[in-house]
């Protein structure tokens, strides 16, 4: 309980720190994306059932993209919000599950010019997962909770370049998840017992690459149309975790489309040029 205290505290005062970060001065622009897709995912959850289950998932983001004043104006920050629902059978079409998720993280990178149109960024970000999935046949325990909160290292590419006179932007970016808490009932055990009979031992687990070998990837092209850009993007997501004698996992391909607005710029004497 020790390690999940200390976790906790770190967590809750990541964004409670850096929220008090004056970015006005150094800041050259806000950006701000909202995209729409869909794909295919393939869940599993043993609490549940022992057979996989795939689908479609329908999903939908919020991104904010800003520079901050950190370390000479390098460190940007990311705010970054998706939320999904899946539909999803086994193999022999005998069940069907529904799933949602919501995703949240709020991350600083600091910034590595590489060239005039290469641009690296590592560090880090906080990561909050709230869910469910519910299954429509198990008429015990029907439905699994799903939350987890994780600190995660995060890298990312930005390559500018041009067709003709149409400036592109390719982004690349993966999240990998280091260590955090995840809500987890014991198997077999009911959420009645959880809840009503407050039976809490060992449903809140330490986490880390040893049971929670987690990774998103998003991979994005801009094209500019007049003042905006529309945005195409591919997210390989992976979820996967093994707490309490539970296997469980979400395999995402989801393919995106969607708008980028720069919400304003400032321009002053010691301002670097806009990286993204």
């Amino acid at each position: 309980m020790k390690k999940v205290s200390i976790l906790l505290i770190l967590l809750l005062s990541w964004k409670t720190f850096f929220a008090q970060i004056d970015t006005t001065q150094q800041t050259r622009y806000i950006s701000r994306s909202t995209m729409y897709g869909a794909g295919f995912t393939n869940i599993l959850d043993t609490y549940l059932s022992p057979l996989e289950y795939t689908g479609v998932d329908f999903r939908i983001s919020r991104e904010n993209f800003k520079m901050t004043n950190l370390w000479d104006g390098n460190v940007s920050a990311q705010s970054f919000l998706q939320v999904n629902f899946s539909y999803t059978e086994n193999k022999p079409a005998t069940s069907t599950a529904l799933s949602g998720l919501a995703n949240w993280n709020y991350a600083l990178h600091y910034q590595f010019p590489i060239t005039d149109n290469l641009t690296i960024l590592t560090g880090g970000l906080s990561d909050m997962n709230f869910g469910f999935i519910y299954n429509l046949r198990n008429s015990n325990n029907p439905a699994s909770a799903k939350a987890y909160i994780n600190l995660a290292a995060s890298a990312m590419l930005i390559y500018r370049f041009k067709i003709k006179n149409y400036p592109m932007t390719i982004r690349y970016q993966a999240n990998l998840p280091f260590m955090g808490v995840m809500f987890s009932p014991n198997y077999q055990q009911s959420y009645y017992e959880i809840f009503t009979l407050s039976n809490y031992r060992n449903v809140i687990k330490f986490t880390s690459l040893h049971n929670q070998p987690a990774v998103r990837h998003f991979l994005s092209l801009d094209v500019p149309i007049k003042y905006s850009r529309i945005r195409f993007s591919y997210l390989w997501d992976v979820q996967q975790a093994h707490v309490n004698s539970i296997k469980t996992h979400t395999y995402s391909h989801i393919f995106m489309v969607g708008y980028v607005k720069t919400i304003y710029k400032i321009k002053s004497k010691d301002s670097q040029p806009s990286v993204y």
